[in-house]
């Protein structure tokens, strides 16, 4: 295969063998005239395609795909009339068919031969991506080099989930253009696929012979129904062993499993997500589809190893867990938020970044959600960033885990004067996840053995949250 195979050649290496049926009806070339007539009958000359689209139904792995490819030979991978018109066809009937729809881009754009009224088709295609997307199937895009203009700016940034390939160039106007515009060259770095992933503009960049296994895991996510539980559930009562501080200090240690372990271990199957995808990101969330002893969902989840005193939860953390939540609506998967945090970030910057709004908006968007939805106290649940992410259908909270409206140091200044009376603070406010359970505000209690391990405490909280969630369905 070449470094740039065709769309033909990267079909054949992503569908099962044999399986590509195309949708594409012939394009009548005739009303077009004199160069550009030409210029077409060339391009499918030495592209082998007749457009720079080509559509229709294949299997990935077994499971039945539509799909929309660009074709870089024709013309730049350019968007014209009739190949604005052919992904239009293809998507309304991927969504009447109830298919999720792969698209793999490379393309400088819209077809400036063609000018205004195809450039205009650009909403023509988002719309029929959204309507797609509101019927609840999978929308998976593979961006490839080049992905350039409107291509980028509609049906390329549209996705569930975005991909691309090693050393793409990715970007809205490309850099000879801007070059020739602006008479200076465009920084170089910036439209790269590997900086758009560290930006949290796409998910991953996925090498050529990795895609199969990509779209198979993802699909495997997004469609197929749960599979049943492998993991054993503890029904045990928990007791009252410790203090609320002595909980506090042990969901402190560096030690203590979170969401990491949760995923690491109690998912049969795991798809990170990387960023709002609207260019911020936040390593103190994480968004990935999952499934939980066997149950498929979204996951946002605090990171507790990524949250320091240098680098706590700003508010950019928040809007990907709302990206979570926006994703678990549109493709109707249950939501599962893990809790994990000692605060939220309380800078300049922060307030500025609207932290309290964004705490705000997680909070209603939970309390609001259309799927069900679980979630988690894993560990430490400090402050607003904290209740961010409770809202459920059916709070669990691990047995040391604990809830407050500040840091009992904080707490204890507040009403003290001074950060020694934390331990009894604790106690006072009832932050303990049994003296939740008993007021109501938590459902369920996952217990801690003493002699519990990062894999062992990950298996029990995945279980419990796998049988939740099938109560739930």
């Amino acid at each position: 295969m070449s470094a740039h195979p065709s769309v033909r050649e990267l079909l054949d290496s992503v569908l099962d063998t044999g399986s590509f049926d195309s949708w594409d009806e012939p394009i009548d070339i005739s009303a077009h005239a004199g160069h550009y007539r030409t210029s077409l009958k060339a391009a499918a000359e030495r592209a082998g395609t007749d457009e720079s689209i080509i559509t229709g139904r294949g299997l990935v792995r077994g499971r039945a795909v539509a799909v929309v490819a660009n074709e870089f030979g024709f013309l730049a991978g350019s968007i014209g009339r009739a190949a604005a018109q052919r992904i239009v066809s293809a998507v309304r009937r991927a969504t009447s068919e109830g298919l999720p729809v792969l698209a793999t881009t490379a393309s400088g754009g819209t077809r400036m031969q063609e000018g205004t009224s195809a450039f205009v088709l650009m909403i023509d295609i988002s719309r029929a991506i959204m309507d797609h997307k509101a019927a609840g199937l999978p929308y998976l895009v593979h961006l490839r080099h080049p992905t350039t203009g409107g291509v980028f700016a509609s049906w390329g940034s549209l996705g569930h989930i975005t991909v691309a390939e090693p050393g793409a160039l990715i970007g809205f106007l490309g850099p000879k253009v801007f070059e020739l515009l602006e008479n200076r060259p465009f920084p170089p770095g910036i439209q790269v696929s590997e900086n758009l992933a560290n930006r949290g503009i796409i998910d991953a960049v996925v090498l050529a012979e990795e895609l199969p296994t990509v779209v198979d895991r993802a699909l495997g996510l997004l469609i197929d129904p749960p599979s049943e539980s492998t993991r054993e559930r503890r029904t045990g009562e928990v007791t009252r062993r410790r203090t609320a501080w002595e909980s506090i200090e042990i969901t402190r240690a560096a030690e203590r499993p979170g969401v990491r372990e949760v995923l690491r271990y109690g998912s049969d199957a795991t798809v990170r997500l990387q960023g709002t995808d609207e260019g911020e990101r936040d390593t103190a969330m994480i968004v990935a589809f999952a499934r939980l002893d066997g149950v498929p969902c979204v996951v946002v989840g605090q990171d507790r190893t990524t949250q320091t005193k240098a680098s706590p939860m700003g508010p950019a953390a928040l809007r990907e867990a709302r990206r979570g939540m926006r994703l678990a609506n549109e493709l109707r998967l249950p939501l599962v938020s893990f809790i994990d945090t000692p605060g939220a970030d309380l800078s300049p910057e922060a307030e500025q970044g609207a932290v309290a709004g964004e705490i705000a908006r997680c909070i209603s968007t939970m309390a609001t959600m259309s799927v069900p939805t679980v979630s988690v106290l894993l560990g430490q649940g400090c402050g607003g960033g904290a209740l961010a992410l409770l809202p459920a259908d059916v709070v669990v909270a691990a047995e040391n885990a604990w809830l407050s409206p500040l840091p009992p140091e904080g707490a204890s200044a507040i009403v003290h004067g001074d950060v020694d009376h934390a331990a009894e603070m604790s106690e006072q406010q009832g932050v303990g996840a049994l003296d939740l359970f008993e007021s109501g505000t938590v459902h369920h209690l996952v217990p801690e053995p003493d002699d519990d391990t990062p894999e062992t405490f990950a298996h029990a909280v995945a279980a419990e949250v796998g049988a939740r969630l099938r109560d739930l369905l």
